[in-house]
């Protein structure tokens, strides 16, 4: 039989440091709010029997939608009054219970899985960073009073998990305990013992309007709405007599020219790909299908200028490629610059930004017996 897993989130509190006219958990992280962004995570990224979100008392008898498939209750005057009305709201058959700070958003399912499996095993664990630095410690007057082994010394996150029962002694504590903070130290001061699972550095906690920034950053890198994307492209055509050799915009002096629909430019066809990969705009034969009459014997360079209009409308700019041509011959080194400059020119960068390599296939295949000539391209495109 399965284990039955549940997940409390701490919404309860007012966030008086964070400052502003409502609770911190109700601010927007990239346009969707902390909490939203906190409770999908527990929705999606785990497959969680139940997940129960303590809201302020004001709240919690109208939440908002996004929390329809949850099980809302209403938070207590401290964090262990709500973490205690969540658990009293858990269903009989759950074995294994997990506590999150709703103001962590950033948290992982790796994370909340590691821990989970943690709390299995030892029956109680918390998520908990290191500490890197030599941690001192100072009294009021802000004298260094000694200096703390920081091999011993663990910085505590959420999430923390805890079979039922470690939990149960746990909050036992908490009507008659000081103001806990979190329910790890409750569950030390009932006997047990508590397991550390590696936390995550990306997993902060947002307490201060600095914190959301820092968040901002962390969620655009985490989401891939990154600064940077990166592409792959390739091509590859047959050598026949009778048509003209070109590469990268130059025409080649050689006896025999790349067969293909348009100029058949196999720099240009992998450039070409490489930023449409980058951009996720799809591909050359999308938007220049050889079945279109309206592309026969094109100027791949004009395809490519193409390409990149796409790629901006996108949002996009090209920061730099780089290609490989494989070719058993001609020679391709007295090429190279002139290749690098119309590439260039059409992806609207400096030379300086295209590399352009000739390499041959030692006779292996048929680019290696001189009947094809393939191309390899990597592009890098950052946010316009």
């Amino acid at each position: 039989m399965r284990s039955r897993v549940s997940a409390i989130i701490a919404a309860g509190g007012r966030g008086a440091r964070f400052g502003g006219a409502q609770p911190k958990q109700f601010q927007t992280l990239a346009g969707v709010s902390i909490l939203e962004r906190t409770v999908e995570t527990f929705l999606q990224g785990y497959a969680f029997d139940e997940v129960i979100v303590a809201l302020p008392s004001e709240l919690a008898a109208s939440p908002p939608a996004y929390l329809d498939d949850v099980i809302v209750v209403e938070g207590g005057e401290r964090r262990q009054d709500s973490v205690a009305n969540g658990f009293a709201a858990v269903a009989p058959s759950s074995q294994v219970i997990v506590i999150h700070d709703a103001a962590r958003p950033l948290v992982s399912p790796a994370l909340i899985e590691r821990t989970v499996t943690a709390a299995f095993e030892h029956g109680a664990a918390i998520a908990a960073l290191q500490a890197r630095d030599t941690v001192k410690r100072g009294d009021a007057s802000r004298i260094i009073r000694g200096t703390l082994p920081r091999e011993e010394i663990f910085l505590a996150q959420t999430p923390q998990a805890f079979r039922v029962g470690v939990l149960r002694d746990a909050l036992a504590l908490a009507s008659t305990a000081a103001d806990a903070t979190d329910e790890a130290m409750l569950a030390e001061q009932a006997g047990h013992h508590v397991h550390l699972v590696e936390g995550d550095p990306r997993n902060l906690k947002i307490t201060t309007p600095e914190d959301l920034d820092m968040a901002e950053r962390l969620l655009g890198r985490q989401n891939g709405a990154a600064t940077i994307r990166i592409g792959n492209g390739y091509d590859l055509h047959r050598l026949v007599a009778g048509r003209p050799l070109i590469l990268g915009g130059v025409t080649i002096p050689f006896d025999k020219g790349l067969d293909g629909h348009s100029d058949a430019d196999a720099v240009c066809h992998a450039v070409t790909d490489a930023i449409l990969g980058a951009a996720s705009a799809g591909d050359i034969g999308r938007h220049f299908p050889d079945t279109d009459p309206a592309w026969k014997g094109a100027n791949s360079i004009e395809l490519l200028k193409r390409a990149v209009a796409m790629v901006n409308a996108a949002g996009y700019v090209v920061a730099n490629v780089d290609v490989v041509v494989i070719a058993q011959r001609p020679k391709l080194s007295p090429h190279v610059d002139a290749m690098r400059v119309n590439v260039a020119r059409a992806l609207g960068i400096d030379a300086r930004q295209v590399s352009v390599k000739g390499k041959t296939n030692e006779g292996v295949d048929s680019t290696g017996t001189g009947d094809a000539i393939a191309v390899h391209a990597v592009a890098l495109i950052s946010v316009l």
